[in-house]
């Protein structure tokens, strides 16, 4: 850091002046500490209805919400309908839009895939 110059007022040093390559790593560290306090500040308020992006743009793309879900959490077909006291052919059934799940079956997985059951409802 010996490259680095000071510009002096009344003896206290007021300026650096400071080769560009450091100037550019500053740059980048404080944009990096931007982002990190924007996220902490994010997080800090979360009240856990936000849908992360994978999920939003999996459903966009056409799968069934409850599968976007279950495929978010790294369930298995067998391990959710297990949670959820459901058989699994029924849920893969629910899944490929073959049948619509009742109000009792879409809490039940609402409750095992830990998200609100509005979010599983098409």
């Amino acid at each position: 850091m010996s490259d680095i110059q000071f510009i002096e007022r009344n003896g206290k040093r007021e300026y650096a002046i400071v080769p560009i390559e450091i100037f550019e790593r500053l740059v980048k560290a404080s944009a990096d500490i931007g982002g990190i306090a924007l996220y902490d500040k994010a997080k800090a308020v979360d009240d856990g209805s936000r849908i992360p992006g994978e999920v939003t743009h999996t459903i966009l793309e056409g799968t069934h919400p409850i599968k976007a879900w279950r495929t978010y959490r790294k369930l298995t077909q067998q391990a959710l309908a297990e949670k959820a006291g459901i058989s699994k052919p029924f849920l893969s059934q629910i899944e490929g839009r073959k049948r619509v799940g009742t109000i009792a079956v879409l809490t039940a997985l609402s409750r095992a895939l830990d998200v609100p059951v509005n979010l599983l409802a098409e």
